[in-house]
């Protein structure tokens, strides 16, 4: 199942979001993989918690948010900042916005090279920091409405859920994922636990500004602007024709 969209475009023009996109995706290119090879700057760029470990290489620990193994693993990213991120910048600010950001990317490598400081393995991906955006989304907007695209072999079915029951759901996947050592083999799973914590953690006190509790209540959980309403795609019934 994917997110694709929520009903809350932000109220003004976010910015940092498609900077952060465009950024992501400039960099994807430029370090495009030749075959199954990575390029030199693909692994210079890249996160090693090894080296962060022994103070030997701490570049990684911001370059690594922009560096991708493939083009699924950019595009899900990117679909998940884009859905997710406008509402956050709209509440943050343009420059917190992007301060917010760094710090939840920075607190999920972290987290990760807690879970395994003597990795050799190269850590990459603007996941952890996108972890970070939907657990401030989360404690924000718990219930607005995210349209979420199920597929079930050739079926599929676009159903808005509540904000809290994705990202609740997300989150659970990454904590048992990251228990579950066979099943989080390549695949930065604390890191993604870690940043949802922290952009959690790192939006209570605006939360707490913002009324707390009572802004839940006066915004009923959703972004304080007028919802959009997407019209459902209908198929034109064809009549049958009798035969004579």
């Amino acid at each position: 199942m994917f997110p694709i969209r929520d009903h809350n475009p932000s109220s003004r023009t976010p910015y940092v979001t498609w900077a952060l996109i465009a950024a992501n995706v400039l960099v994807f290119l430029i370090t495009w993989p030749v075959g199954t090879n990575y390029t030199y700057l693909w692994y210079q760029l890249a996160l090693h918690p090894d080296a962060v470990s022994h103070a030997a290489d701490l570049t990684g620990l911001l370059t690594h948010m922009f560096v991708h193994a493939g083009f699924m693993h950019i595009a899900g990213n990117m679909l998940f900042l884009w859905v997710f991120g406008d509402n956050l910048e709209d509440q943050l600010g343009h420059g917190r916005f992007l301060a917010f950001y760094l710090a939840g990317g920075l607190a999920a490598a972290l987290a990760q090279i807690a879970s395994d400081p003597g990795s050799t393995a190269p850590m990459v991906g603007a996941s952890g920091a996108i972890a970070g955006v939907m657990g401030g989304y989360l404690l924000l907007f718990p219930k607005a409405r995210v349209d979420v695209l199920f597929i079930f072999l050739i079926f599929f079915k676009i159903l808005p859920i509540p904000a809290w029951v994705v990202l609740g759901v997300w989150f659970g996947i990454q904590l048992f994922n990251g228990v579950s050592a066979d099943l989080g083999a390549g695949v930065a799973y604390w890191a993604h636990a870690g940043g949802f914590v922290a952009g959690a953690l790192l939006v209570v006190p605006l939360w707490l500004r913002l009324g707390g509790a009572m802004f839940w209540g006066q915004t009923h959980g959703q972004p304080p602007h007028p919802a959009t309403h997407y019209a459902r795609t209908t198929i034109p019934v064809v009549p049958r024709r009798k035969r004579f």
